[in-house]
This record gives structure tokens, sequence and C-alpha cells, in this order.
């Protein structure tokens, strides 16, 4: 069983006219626990909306989302929340760090919301995951003082530290030099594999998808194999 799968999926909004602007169209897509899948689509695509129902930050109008076999538009509420939580860690091309927070209190973030022992050791285990991507000389260091590849980084740890099932990578190399990008990605890929975790990766640079293990293409809403040249 595949660790998402969509089937037929649409997306369509409602225009101030009582029109209606499709924005994805049919979409079928499955991924594997463990997998690297890059979607390739230029601005007005509608990657966007597609991490954004993968993520279960919108809902499908048509179609099926299945996560781990569970029926998504089943979901309501605090429980679709609790389940986004649990399942997805998020990485953006825009690093969304607390500004006035190190790092170690960035990545610790997501934990606040935990029970029990991963609250209260959630200073502790956001160390762990710094230092696992190569910043635990950095834990009391805030945003403004690191690089640009030191903040993705920071928010790549931050998207690991719940361990979540599926990492959904928006341009996760827009802001970032080719180098840096590179290397953020191989990270990025890395530390997801070792955690056993999906990694969907949203991009506009066929030369970041090559990196996946798998590559898609999303034009006009609708979702093909293969990258364009």
């Amino acid at each position: 069983m595949s660790q998402l799968e969509l089937t037929g999926v649409g997306r369509e909004v409602r225009l101030p006219d009582g029109g209606v602007l499709p924005i994805l169209t049919g979409v079928d897509l499955a991924v594997d626990a463990g997998e690297h899948v890059a979607v390739v689509g230029r601005s007005g695509s509608g990657k966007s909306t597609l991490l954004n129902v993968l993520g279960l930050l919108d809902s499908p109008t048509s179609g099926a989302y299945l996560l781990d076999g569970q029926d998504t538009a089943r979901l309501r509420g605090r429980r679709r929340a609790r389940l986004r939580g649990e399942c997805f860690g998020f990485v953006f091309q825009q690093f969304n760090l607390l500004p006035r927070r190190t790092a170690v209190e960035n990545v610790a973030a997501p934990l606040l919301y935990a029970r029990g022992r991963a609250f209260l050791t959630r200073r502790r285990t956001a160390a762990e995951m710094l230092d696992r991507v190569g910043l635990g000389a950095r834990l009391d260091t805030i945003p403004e003082k690191l690089s640009g590849g030191e903040q993705q980084r920071v928010a790549i740890a931050r998207a690991l530290v719940r361990r979540p099932r599926v990492v959904l990578a928006d341009e996760p190399t827009g802001a970032l030099d080719v180098e840096t990008g590179r290397a953020v990605m191989a990270l990025l890929a890395e530390a997801t594999a070792e955690q056993g975790a999906a990694l969907i990766t949203i991009t506009h640079d066929p030369a970041i998808a090559a990196l996946a293990d798998r590559q898609l293409r999303l034009a006009a809403g609708r979702l093909t194999a293969g990258v364009p040249a």
C-alpha cells in the first residue's frame, strides 16, 4: 500500500461572477514510504494547490485522497489538524523561521504541541536534529546570524523533528545559490530516507527534480510523467 494516493483528484475555485476556475484536473499520484518524487511546473500550473491538498491544507473538490489507506475526505476539524501535524513536515522556499528565536528554539517549536516525554525533552530532541544536519555548534544562533543555507537546514530540522511520514518541500532551493541548493537537497533526501519518510519536492527547476527517484510534470493542472527537457 502506498503512503499516499490521489485518484482523479480535482480542485476548483468559484469566481465572484459565479464561474468556476479549475486548478487541478484528474490528478493521479501514488507515493511509497521512503520514495523521493519531484513535481515540476511553471508558475500558475497548480503546484502550490497540489501541495496544499497533499498536506491537508485544502480538500479536493473531486476524486479521492488516501493517506495510509485512510480516506481524508472523512477527516474534520481537530482530527484533520492533528493528522496534519503528525504526518507531515513542511519545507518552504522562504524559510519561515521565527526571527527572535534561536535555531534550537525554532526547531523545537513543533514539539510545543507534543505530549508527555516528547514535550519535556523537546530542546534535547531539537538539538540532536540540528546536530544531524550539521548545525550542532549553532544551537543558540538567531536566524539573521545564519547564512541562507544554514537557515534552510534549520527549516529542514524543524520539518523532521516530529519524524513525519511525508515531507513536502515547496521550492526549497529557490532562495539559494545553485551549489548551496544542491547541498541542501542532498541533505533533505538523505535525512528523509533515513527516517523512511516519503519526500515530495515541488520545483520549477528540472535540475533539482533530476535528484529525485521519480520526476513528474504539472501543467495546466494535469500531472504527467517526466519533465520538460
